[in-house]
Parts: structure tokens; sequence; C-alpha cells
């Protein structure tokens, strides 16, 4: 199973130099338009996202810096799959609420969020590409979202009713830290749900699980494969 590397790390104005290394005048958005393939989510039909294919050229998005973010956002992974079913099937968990997609990637989960009926949906994530390809999904699925380039992972708890976090229990560290922050959350009021395709990182023991779908998660070697994927809420908070 190929696993995402941690991303989640802090944005300094120094992020902004990784753009300056492909060319001050590339356009993402244009070249995520021109390059990938809009492409309905398996289980989602009505939902269209900006999909990699062979012949997408997504090196190309991170020039010559090596430490550019890989391009997760523009494949299907579970966590973020499994979200985005539970709440199709059950709208009225963020219907009229205040919705933050932490780690939105492509913007799948927020556009399932905006489209079930939510106030308002902040996608958050740190890579700027994600954020330019989550602008244009959230377009082409005629919603409207908040999007945010940032890590919130050391920050307090969000303005919001109920933070989505699909995919984020990958690594031992992020995991920690996002666990910390999402029961920081969940201690000042705000509902949680986590999305995640049971990863070695993913803290069961805090979590309890109330979905379940097998759905297509690109970690299995992204030819369409499935996994058994869980919808999870967090278990009581203890004191913090």
């Amino acid at each position: 199973m190929r696993d995402k590397t941690e991303s989640m790390t802090s944005v300094s104005a120094a992020d902004g130099a990784h753009a300056q290394k492909r060319t001050s005048s590339f356009d993402v958005s244009a070249f995520i338009a021109r390059n990938l393939q809009l492409l309905p989510v398996p289980g989602l039909q009505d939902i269209q996202l900006y999909t990699a294919h062979s012949g997408s050229r997504l090196s190309r998005l991170g020039g010559t810096d090596p430490d550019a973010p890989a391009p997760y956002w523009a494949y299907g992974w579970g966590g973020g799959a499994v979200l985005a079913r539970h709440i199709a099937e059950n709208p009225h968990l963020v219907r009229d609420r205040r919705v933050l997609d932490l780690g939105t990637g492509s913007g799948l989960v927020a556009i399932i969020a905006a489209r079930a009926g939510a106030t308002s949906v902040v996608a958050a994530d740190i890579d700027e590409n994600a954020i330019a390809a989550a602008r244009l999904n959230a377009a082409a699925n005629g919603v409207e979202l908040d999007l945010l380039r940032a890590d919130l992972l050391d920050g307090p708890p969000p303005s919001v009713d109920m933070v989505l976090a699909g995919d984020l229990f990958y690594d031992e560290a992020l995991a920690k830290r996002a666990l910390a922050f999402l029961e920081t959350c969940r201690a000042a009021g705000i509902d949680v749900l986590i999305g995640d395709p049971y990863r070695a990182p993913l803290p069961k023991e805090r979590l309890h699980c109330i979905s379940e779908f097998s759905v297509p998660d690109f970690g299995l070697g992204g030819d369409g494969s499935e996994a058994r994927a869980g919808v999870f809420s967090l278990a009581t908070v203890p004191d913090l």
C-alpha cells in the first residue's frame, strides 16, 4: 500500500518560493484544466473532479523543486471518498451548519457538504495546487467554497459547527497532531467526523465507527481497487 508522505507542514513566506522555481508566470489552474480530465467520482456520479491520468504530466507542477508537495489532490483517496458518501446519504449532518473540510485536497468532501446545504464551507489545505484544484472542482460542480491555504493543526478551534477530516492519519507524526487538534475542536463543542481506510496510524481506540463503505483508494495502487473505509466520531474527549 502506498500511503501519502507527511505533508501538513507549517505555511510560511518561504512556501511562495516553490512557485517561483517553476516560473513566475506558471498558471496552475490553467494547467489543471488543460491536462487533467473532468471525470465522475465513483459512487457519486453527479460529482465530477479534475482527475489525473497517464498523460497528465503532473511532475511539471513541482518544477525543479525537490520539496514540492506531491499532487495527492489529483487522485481518489479512501478517507475522503467514505466521508463524501456518508454525507451524501445523510445530508442533515451538515445542513444549515458551518463546516470546515480539513486537508481538503480535491475539495470533494467540501463540495458534498455544500451540496448538502451547509451554510458555509471552509476548504483548507497547505498545498497551493490543491487550493487551485478545489476552486476548479467547486466551479465545475456549481458550489462556492471558502478556500484557505493554511496549516490549522497548531491553532485554536475554528469558528465552525463541524470539522470533516479525511485521510489525515497516514503518518504517525501527522496523526498525533491531527488527533490533538480534533480533540481540541471536540472539547470546544464542534462536531468531528473522520474518514479513513483503517491505515496503521489511525487511533482506533479513540474513535467510534459510525459507518463503513467499500470505496476506491489510490493508496492500493491506483487501479481502482477498493478498500474498506470507515467514518468515525471521536470517543469521549479527555480533559485537555
